[in-house]
């Protein structure tokens, strides 16, 4: 597919900016180059420096006020194509998603997580549409390395979960309407799709090949959560992610290993049935996600800190709140380490 990507986005604009990290310009660029010179465009690069931030999108709309792009492309992980995605939303330019992993459900949604450059969880960045294309090269996806496939698989364990708790509340969805049946039902095959390809995708990956099962686990990753959830809405799994970024500890951990303990808490807040549980639990053994704050890096469980993970879950706006019950910060501190103790 990346072969082919100057063809796809010369619809949309002859003056592209490709924004990648160092290491996705090294081990894409040159096909990616190669694809734009066949077509006679001539694209120019920038490299994200590590954080969607508000420093790192300025930097660049700095750079675009200088020259007229017509087109932004983001090609590597969540956090450069949503760096992409908010470029091209502030410059009002197309966007080309394309994820060279499938870590996260970021490709297909029209918002944009912003951090602090430091890595705490900043605010949501609404955009009016979806990207105007995603391109996703399978063979490319297949060959990094599993932890990524493996992420991608915790933050769509999320999308039913969640789904379900914005259907029973009749909370918004993040686009601001109604949770249709359409998302419901994606949001559901997301989950069926986990738990019947996610193992046998790992093993996969872990070979660098790509199976039915790879293409399956890619499309729920990324198609099947990032509509899911878009459409369906979020409620305590990501809160709870973005109240586990005041930990030191867990900065090293990628955003789907969060958000999955994040859903287990979630379960327990709802009081789920333990046969549930106990599925998500063998389904996050069984790929390796972290199921107990101790996998997570927190090595001694201190009350006090965790009430400000919990408190910073339930902050005025947060997702938590389109649970169908109300939830405080104490509820989520309990919530925590009910699940970590479920999870060792």
């Amino acid at each position: 597919a990346l072969a082919n990507i100057g063809s796809y986005v010369k619809a949309l604009g002859t003056k592209p900016l490709i924004l990648a990290d160092d290491f996705v310009t090294k081990l894409v660029g040159d096909t990616v180059a190669s694809s734009f010179h066949g077509v006679e465009i001539k694209p120019e690069f920038d490299c994200f420096n590590g954080e969607c931030s508000r420093p790192e999108i300025d930097r660049l709309l700095a750079r675009c006020n200088q020259t007229p792009f017509d087109v932004i492309i983001g090609i590597g992980g969540g956090k450069t194509l949503d760096t992409a995605k908010s470029v091209a939303f502030y410059l009002k330019v197309p966007v080309v998603i394309v994820p060279t992993i499938a870590s996260t459900d970021a490709p297909t949604s029209a918002l944009a997580v912003i951090y602090t450059p430091e890595g705490q969880f900043s605010e949501y960045l609404m955009i009016p549409t979806n990207p105007n294309m995603v391109i996703m090269d399978t063979g490319v996806v297949s060959r990094a390395p599993v932890r990524l496939l493996v992420s991608g698989m915790g933050d769509a364990l999320s999308t039913y979960f969640e789904a379900r708790a914005n259907k029973v509340s009749g909370g918004k969805t993040m686009a601001g309407g109604a949770p249709t049946l359409a998302a419901q039902a994606i949001a559901e095959l997301c989950y069926q799709t986990l738990l019947a390809d996610g193992y046998k995708a790992k093993l996969a990956v872990e070979q660098g090949l790509c199976t039915k099962a790879v293409e399956n686990i890619i499309e729920a990753n990324t198609y099947l959560s990032g509509i899911g959830f878009e459409s369906s809405g979020l409620a305590a799994a990501h809160a709870i992610h973005n109240g586990l970024t005041q930990l030191d500890e867990c900065h090293h951990l990628y955003h789907g290993e969060k958000v999955a303990f994040g859903t287990l808490v979630q379960l327990v807040l709802e009081n789920a049935p333990m046969a549930e549980i106990d599925t998500v639990l063998a389904f996050c053994r069984s790929i390796g996600l972290p199921t107990n704050l101790h996998m997570m890096g927190v090595k001694a469980l201190d009350m006090a800190r965790l009430l400000e993970v919990a408190k910073a879950s339930t902050a005025e706006g947060e997702t938590i709140h389109n649970m169908p019950f109300k939830v405080t910060a104490e509820d989520v501190l309990a919530a925590i380490v009910t699940a970590h103790q479920l999870g060792l």
